[in-house]
């Protein structure tokens, strides 16, 4: 009986023993594929975007946004009071300056006109008798034969004469303008808007909206606001020569014209701290209207030479700003660098990089130092680094 639970407990004992090393044989392999699944992970190419670090000339732009305004406004309105006889322009219609626009009813400046002629007939006619008999009344004088207050008196008649002929000549002068008056003309070139008064009505030299607008867009002018920070480098590069200034727009996505920088106001906006500027465009195409909202871009100078990476190549760590640069042999480093400025989807490299390094342009949340890549360029399939202009260290056939 005793040997029986002996080589029980012996039994139990292997048993035990036999499924404890199953155990950690099993445990063993399973830890050994997880840490070769890590190592083949680590391993693994990257996937990521690159780019070479190039030298180009980059033009630098101040962004601000404006509104369009005419280059000139002007309404159309009559001098004098009469009716509306007749309407000469369509509405939007193209008017050049002289222009007959419209016409009121001449015939009452006609008759002043023709009374003012008749007025000057009848004093001429007055005048030339004085005339004659002054030159009688003197001669009489000289022999005693008149009294010589009666020779003063006549010329004094003369000179009444003259002043009334002179009279007539004004009111002449007056009615010719009145007559001319009545043919309503365009001040200016431009584009007529919405007709404010329709033929038969009486208009009056003081009706507060006239005939009609009439507003020059070609060429055309943009009030648009920059920081007032930037007004030490606008003037630094105005008193070099003019300034070139594109106009945008709102969206950013079409170039409506090119113009160039007519003024900096002379006062900066206190409760904005922004300055105003304005431009003038050339508008053959009316693409530029009075009252639109565009983005002005501001041609502040172009840096010659510079070195250049997508804008999207610059990170920020606890050091600063660093760049992920690819080594030949398809792996990355960290490296600092500084950033002089961002102008639109580049950015200008102060120092750190090199002219033909290859950067990483996405994908670097997914690297560490040393990690190895699977660079593509941009807008192309995966790649060896050698295929984007960098070939691998080693020995050459």
């Amino acid at each position: 009986m005793r040997d029986r639970r002996l080589i029980l407990l012996l039994a139990a004992v292997v048993l035990i023993a036999g499924i404890a090393f199953f155990v950690h044989r099993r445990s063993t392999q399973q830890a050994a594929a997880t840490a070769a699944s890590a190592q083949q992970a680590a391993q693994r190419p990257v996937p990521v975007t690159a780019a070479q670090v190039q030298k180009r000339d980059v033009p630098i732009y101040l962004d601000g946004l404006g509104n369009v305004v005419a280059f000139k406004t002007v309404t159309a309105r009559s001098q004098v009071d009469g009716r509306l006889d007749v309407v000469l322009f369509t509405e939007g219609q193209a008017v050049q300056r002289g222009e007959l626009i419209a016409r009121i009813d001449p015939r009452p400046f006609l008759n002043q006109l023709h009374q003012a002629e008749g007025a000057l007939s009848r004093d001429e006619a007055q005048l030339k008798g004085a005339r004659l008999n002054l030159e009688r009344y003197r001669g009489l004088a000289q022999r005693k034969l008149i009294a010589q207050q009666q020779a003063d008196d006549q010329a004094s008649l003369v000179g009444q004469l003259e002043g009334a002929v002179q009279l007539d000549r004004a009111q002449i002068d007056s009615a010719r303008l009145n007559l001319d008056y009545a043919s309503i003309r365009s001040p200016i070139d431009g584009v007529t808007g919405v007709r404010q008064v329709d033929p038969g009505n009486l208009v009056r030299a003081t009706d507060v909206n006239g005939l009609v607008l009439i507003t020059q867009l070609d060429p055309i002018a943009v009030l648009f606001s920059l920081p007032q920070d930037d007004l030490p480098r606008v003037m630094n590069e105005l008193a070099k020569g003019p300034l070139q200034v594109e106009a945008w727009s709102r969206d950013g996505a079409t170039r409506l014209s090119a113009g160039q920088l007519a003024l900096v106001d002379n006062q900066i906006n206190a409760a904005t701290s922004t300055m105003r500027l304005k431009a003038f465009f050339p508008n053959p195409q009316r693409l530029l209207w009075p009252s639109q909202f565009v983005k002005a871009r501001l041609l502040l100078t172009t840096r010659r030479e510079a070195l250049v990476v997508p804008a999207t190549v610059p990170q920020r760590g606890p050091e600063g700003t660093f760049a992920y640069v690819i080594a030949p042999d398809q792996t990355v480093s960290a490296r600092p660098i500084e950033v002089e400025l961002s102008q639109g989807d580049l950015a200008i490299v102060a120092r750190g990089l090199q002219q033909g390094e290859q950067v990483v342009v996405d994908g670097q949340s997914q690297l560490r130092p040393g990690a190895k890549v699977a660079a593509r360029p941009q807008g192309g399939p995966a790649q060896p680094a050698r295929e984007m202009g960098r070939a691998p260290a080693g020995p050459r056939p």
